[in-house]
């Protein structure tokens, strides 16, 4: 009897769904080959429904998610929708929502793809970085005093737990163990300026390292030096444990690193429940509707998705086919740039694991 997984789909907004629709050609390909079935429900959810019906996230939305297996979401951002309306009524609500409290994003370079990083191959760019994803600066604690006028002040506070910083590292070491390249786990904070969040995030992962993970290698960097490291010496890095806002920072540099949004996907992780998986690059709306979209980074992303569903072999061979498209067949991974139209990669990859 084949195996079968129930996955939520949110297409979203712009290129979102243009992307997405090939992912799902791959993982019916990948399906079919290895008999596991996926039943796919679509959500509407994203900058259009939002327009029509004043609806970000559905009241029992939260709830309904929780019912599937797994989450593969494309993109959030409308050009007609208020910047912030969708990204914390949506994304955020659902981050929080269902307790994605591990944003995990692969950096790796495939054979022929090009970065801006001289002299550096795929041999060089293979790390991961594991991002607090619930609390920090995203945490929402904060508020405006005498708004509009010259008096004004802006309060954000970062918000730390001992229980939300030792799930992270606690995952951020299993990975690490589980990866099993270099074991070594870099804490990337700000121990000389931010004293008190540094503090317990450093505490944190010597305590557990020392007494749960002895084999595993501890290392720190502050947040500024990883940014030039990951750019002078990227071979450096296994495996970096981050609090939110700075792994906001250094994910999108990683994103670069590996030649661009084109490619970089990630995932919102909660262990325990429901995870959700995307492309990072955005909905890109002045590409909506022409087809030139690159929809590697989604494929990716549904790759993540498998790998994390148990389903090894099938990840193995999606991400295979992704590298071997991009080492023989897609001359650049821009927009418009590839010599393939979107659902024409789409079609390599699902043809090369059909093969």
């Amino acid at each position: 009897m084949a195996a079968s997984y129930k996955i939520a789909v949110l297409p979203g907004d712009g290129t979102g769904p243009e992307v997405v629709a090939e992912a799902l050609k791959v993982l019916k390909a990948a399906g079919k080959k290895y008999d596991v079935k996926f039943n796919f429900t679509e959500f509407n959810w994203g900058g259009e429904n939002y327009k029509a019906t004043g609806i970000v996230l559905p009241e029992d939305g939260i709830e309904t998610l929780k019912k599937y297996d797994s989450i593969l979401l494309g993109a959030i951002g409308h050009p007609d929708v208020k910047p912030g309306i969708l990204e914390k009524g949506l994304l955020l609500a659902l981050r929080f929502g269902l307790d994605h409290y591990i944003n995990l994003r692969p950096v790796k370079l495939y054979p022929g793809v090009a970065t801006p990083i001289r002299d550096k191959g795929p041999e060089d760019i293979d790390f991961v970085v594991v991002r607090e994803n619930t609390e920090g600066l995203y945490a929402g604690a904060g508020g405006n005093l005498k708004k509009g006028t010259p008096d004004e002040v802006a309060i954000q506070t970062s918000i730390n737990t001992r229980k939300g910083v030792e799930r992270c590292v606690r995952y951020a070491f299993d990975y690490c163990r589980k990866r099993d390249k270099r074991k070594t786990l870099t804490l990337v904070a700000k121990t000389n300026v931010l004293t008190y969040a540094s503090d317990l995030w450093e505490r944190t992962f010597h305590e557990v390292g020392k007494k749960d993970y002895p084999d595993i290698k501890r290392e720190y960097a502050h947040v500024d030096a990883t940014c030039m490291w990951m750019v002078k010496n990227p071979e450096w890095f296994d495996v970096i444990v981050v609090e939110n806002m700075f792994g906001d920072i250094i994910t999108d540099l990683g994103a670069m690193v590996q030649g661009g949004m084109g490619i970089a996907a990630g995932g919102n992780i909660n262990p325990q429940g429901v995870s959700m998986y995307e492309p990072i690059g955005g909905s890109a709306p002045k590409y909506t509707g022409k087809g030139v979209i690159n929809p590697l980074a989604a494929i990716s992303a549904a790759q993540m998705m498998v790998l994390d569903l148990g389903l090894e072999k099938m990840a193995h061979d999606i991400e295979q086919a992704v590298m071997w498209a991009c080492a023989n067949k897609i001359k650049n991974l821009g927009a418009g740039k590839m010599g393939y139209s979107t659902s024409e990669v789409g079609d390599l990859i699902a043809g090369k694991i059909d093969g």
